[in-house]
Parts: C-alpha cells; structure tokens; sequence
C-alpha cells in the first residue's frame, strides 16, 4: 500500500527541516576548527583554520637556525599544505551527511558536491600519510631538494 502523499510530504518537510539545522550546526562548528601538523623534519608546525588559511607558524627547537633559507622555506610550505588538506578532509567528513540521499523519502537525493573542484585532487588520496607517520607531514619536499629522506 502507498503512503498519502500528505504523509510523504510532511515526512520531507520534517527531514528537510532536520537537515537545515544540522548543516547551520554543522557550519557553526567548521567555523571554529583548526589543524596543526608537523613538517617530517620536526622543524616547523603550521596551524590552518576553517578555510584552510594559515593562522600560524611555528618554528621549533630552533631548529630553522641549522637550515638553509630553502630549506626552511620547503619545510613551511610542508607543513601549511598538510594542515590545509587535514582541514578539508575534516570538511568533507563533516559534510558528508548532507551529500546522502534520504533513508525516508527517496525523492531528497542529498547535496552533490564536487570535492576535487573545491580542494584538489590531493585531498581525495586514500592513503592517509600523516595517519601512518604519527601525524607528520609527509617529506615531499625532499623530492625538490634531491634528498629521498634516507639517512
């Protein structure tokens, strides 16, 4: 037997309604979020906030005293561009609710969003480098310097 169609639509009001709240609650929490991460040489911790824009340098141990100014520098932009892809992924997780269809009425199909066009191809890589060196950048960086991080 169908559903009224009153039923179904007071059903996708409901939801509509619960997935409105959710995304400003949603929203409201993103706006406060920030990520931290190391450079892989421990040097340099970047902090990005909730746009993926750099609210803070670190420089540790003085450890920038011992490194030449490219160093240095590939060091920084290390670290800022890890913190800017844990942010998005954090995002993107967030939102990942609101991108589903809906379980009780099947006619909310949920957001469409695509997340390569809004953070790059970076952000989609399944392995998750900085999960498997303890939340350390990964050493890109070294591929520019000609070093391959073996010691």
């Amino acid at each position: 037997m169908t559903e009224p169609l009153e039923k179904r639509l007071e059903k996708a009001m409901a939801e509509l309604q619960a997935a409105q709240e959710g995304l400003a609650r949603t929203e409201r929490e993103l706006r406060q979020a920030s990520f931290a991460v190391l450079s892989s040489d421990r040097a340099v911790r970047a902090t990005v906030g909730p746009q993926g824009e750099l609210t803070g340098i670190e420089f540790l141990e003085n450890k920038y005293r011992d490194m030449s100014p490219r160093e240095l520098a590939a060091s920084v932009l290390e670290a800022a561009s890890a913190a800017r892809v844990k942010m998005n992924r954090h995002v993107m997780k967030a939102m990942a609710p609101f991108t589903e269809p809906s379980s009780e009425v099947p006619e909310l199909k949920g957001f469409e969003l695509d997340w390569e066009r809004i953070f790059g191809p970076e952000v989609l890589r399944e392995d998750d480098e900085d999960t498997a060196r303890g939340g350390r950048a990964t050493p890109a960086w070294r591929d520019a310097l000609g070093e391959d991080g073996e010691d």
